[in-house]
């Protein structure tokens, strides 16, 4: 017998689970401050709660998807809706810390409720499909016992670890690698337009280099894991001549007046990189080459 859920949080996202539910053939409840945003999902069948009691009451399963943990603090700790809670199952997708999860689980475990922290990797158009992606961290066999219901949400459903922090952990991890894309796209956007190339062609020529840069970042994740920090022999391409080609924009960029926010902080990284004997890490930890002395004085932070 499928549980019944309920669903906080009414935007986009929570709506795209409600009615991911729906299709799946949950007994789906929603609640949302405003009451008017819940509305739209009666028509496709979801009871409407008239409180957050009212939608803990009916159901054994619990997602959040609000604004922050502030907000779901502000939800769920109180006396009367945390008494509810007890014996049924919190999946908290709001996005947070790890060690705000963390802080959640040992809140749900006190007051005797079982906890899912989740991070979903999907606009809400990819929920409900199979290319939809949740990463979902905590107990093993909480997790196993939710496995069905989530997989609801989105058919790439990735269990990460027992620990409740992990799942925000790697979301903040690809979304810095995501970022890092979409600041390099308005970066590359701005030269374009600087030098009167059109956006089309930088369209197919990314087209054309994008595995040639997801090979360079795969090789830098598995380098990394190994500690093959120094280049060696199967180095794809060493710091040097990405830093010559770097000058070449600066150069390009204060010739056109570009703003050089994100490429100040990218000479930073370069120049601490070329200090003799030193490998300085984004981290801000300084390995020893391993055929090289440090020299003193030589890492800058």
């Amino acid at each position: 017998m499928q549980p019944a859920i309920s669903v906080l949080g009414m935007g986009r996202m929570g709506s795209a689970l409600a009615r991911a539910l729906l299709a799946a053939g949950y007994r789906t409840t929603v609640w949302n401050r405003t009451a008017e945003k819940a509305a739209p999902l009666a028509a496709a069948g979801a009871e409407i709660a008239a409180s957050v009691g009212d939608a803990v009451a009916a159901s054994d399963i619990v997602i959040i998807n609000v604004s922050d943990y502030a907000a779901t603090e502000g939800l769920l700790r109180n006396g009367a809706v945390a008494t509810a809670l007890h014996g049924k199952l919190i999946v908290e997708l709001t996005s947070g810390t790890p060690d705000g999860a963390r802080e959640v689980q040992g809140w749900a475990a006190r007051h005797g409720i079982r906890h899912l922290d989740g991070a979903i990797l999907a606009t809400p158009d990819f929920i409900g499909t199979e290319a939809g992606t949740l990463l979902v961290s905590g107990p093993d066999d909480v997790y196993e016992a939710a496995r069905d219901m989530l997989r609801a949400l989105g058919g790439n459903v990735q269990y990460i670890g027992a620990d409740p922090g992990l799942a925000n952990a790697l979301d903040s991890a690809l979304l810095a690698l995501m970022w890092g894309a979409l600041f390099g796209a308005l970066q590359s956007i701005a030269v374009c337009r600087a030098e009167a190339i059109d956006l089309e062609t930088l369209s197919k020529q990314w087209s054309s280099t994008a595995p040639v840069v997801g090979g360079l970042v795969a090789d830098l994740i598995r380098r990394s894991a190994a500690g093959r920090y120094a280049a060696d022999a199967e180095t794809l391409s060493s710091v040097s001549p990405h830093f010559g080609a770097f000058r070449h924009l600066v150069d390009l960029m204060e010739a056109r007046g570009i703003d050089r926010t994100i490429t100040d902080g990218y000479e930073a990284i370069f120049r601490r990189a070329k200090a003799p004997g030193v490998i300085c890490l984004p981290s801000r930890r300084c390995l020893r080459s391993p055929d090289r002395a440090r020299r003193p004085g030589s890492c800058r932070r």
